[in-house]
């Protein structure tokens, strides 16, 4: 295969370090270690420049914190000087990588995301159903603690294939070794950049399974949530133990078992925060009581109060939305 990720020079060049501060920093500026970063920012990238020339650079610690989005996630955020360097990998490696996924790919994608995947979700059902004339059901899976199971070695295998450069390839080794979870050479941060991308050239040896060898025209994949359809009940039962070996045996990972399913899209299928039927789709319940409990809470924001408005623009839910936008005109009128 043909390698067009540029050199090391390139990636890390003094013009490419300044570019993903820029990037990196957008946003940011007000936050007290990226405003102490860039106090003395040309200082600070040149260092790091000649660190990363010399083959010095070394990857710092993290700082943890927990969050809920909607379930409790472990967050593990690297020093600015860090997070400097996984914007200059990632912006050279993305457009590499991602011309290479699959379609049905879409979580951290450009063109992608949320409303695409459940627009093609839609699209499946209706093609895989014949326009809803035939039952179609739908195999659903998850895998186990994803994040934190990736492989070190696997990952770096996959990534060598492509990154030809000794001093690119040391620096991702830093970057990838700087995190584990419960033993050495397993997981990765959910809170680096580097991380998204990561994940989806992981398991987009999965992708190629699904579509290559396996056949199924009807497959999604949003990060680590996957759906395939058929009119075929028995043929995904029998996906099912296929998938299981695959995802064991050549990426070390598991799925999850209290999150693997087959239903018909008749009967409404949970996916990406909503439940899917023939002609409609809802909110799920846990989120609608969730939104509803945030913007009446004392604390709401016009910020969480439009992303809110964001997420109801995906489904039907218009009373729901007429809610939440009087929510939006009392905060206006404070």
């Amino acid at each position: 295969m043909h390698n067009d990720i540029p050199p090391f020079e390139r990636i890390f060049s003094l013009p490419a370090l300044i570019h993903a501060w820029r990037s990196f920093s957008a946003g940011k500026k007000t936050r007290d270690d990226v405003s102490g970063f860039s106090l003395h920012l040309m200082a600070n990238l040149r260092g790091l420049h000649h660190e990363l020339a010399d083959g010095s650079y070394q990857h710092g610690g993290y700082a943890y914190f927990k969050v809920r989005d909607p379930k409790p996630r472990d967050i593990h955020k690297a020093r600015v000087r860090d997070r400097v360097i996984h914007h200059a990998l990632y912006d050279t490696l993305y457009p590499y990588f991602d011309r290479r996924f699959i379609h049905d790919s879409y979580s951290c994608r450009v063109n992608k995301g949320t409303h695409r995947a459940l627009r093609r979700f839609e699209q499946f059902a209706r093609r895989a159903s014949g326009n809803n004339t035939r039952t179609v059901w739908t195999l659903k899976l998850d895998i186990r603690r994803c994040f934190a199971s990736i492989d070190h070695d696997i990952l770096l295998n996959m990534l060598r294939r492509a990154i030809h450069s000794p001093e690119t390839m040391r620096v991702v080794y830093t970057v990838i070794h700087s995190f584990n979870v419960e033993r050495p050479g397993v997981g990765i941060p959910l809170g680096n950049l580097t991380s998204q991308l990561f994940v989806n050239i992981y398991l987009d040896v999965f992708d190629q399974f699904v579509k290559g060898e396996l056949r199924e025209p009807y497959y999604i994949r949003y990060a680590d949530d996957m759906v395939i359809f058929s009119r075929d009940r028995a043929h995904l039962e029998s996906l099912i133990t296929q998938i299981r070996d695959f995802l064991r045996t050549e990426l070390r990972l598991e799925l999850h078992p209290q999150k693997v399913s087959i239903r018909t899209v008749a009967s409404g299928v949970d996916f990406l925060g909503w439940v899917h039927f023939p002609d409609h789709r809802v909110l799920r319940t846990s989120t609608k009581r969730r939104m509803l409990k945030r913007t009446s809470s004392a604390e709401k924001n016009e910020a969480t109060v439009q992303s809110y408005l964001g997420l109801l623009s995906h489904g039907n839910s218009a009373k729901l939305r007429e809610r939440v936008e009087r929510v939006l005109t009392e905060i206006g009128e404070r």
